[in-house]
């Protein structure tokens, strides 16, 4: 239980960074107003496609799992 905490602690201090990183990047790119020419929409539509995009990697992966785990997957010798 403790190793599973230190990863989740670790994967998000990662997730922080790349977020902070890309972030930096974005502002510093043309002068630093790119992130005012995105209306309220594009960063909704953004979130969005974040979140179903992420959703639907999970679900599969989820459906992967469960397949494998439950015999779906094996091979059938004959009858």
């Amino acid at each position: 239980m403790k190793s599973i905490i230190l990863l989740s602690l670790v994967l998000g201090v990662l997730l922080a960074g790349a977020v902070w990183v890309s972030v930096y990047i974005w502002t510093s790119m043309d002068g630093g107003d790119v992130t005012f020419s995105i209306s309220w929409h594009g960063w909704l539509a953004m979130g969005l496609g974040v979140v179903f995009t992420v959703g639907l990697g999970v679900g599969l992966m989820a459906l992967v799992f469960h397949s494998s785990r439950s015999g779906h997957d094996d091979l059938d010798d004959g009858a």
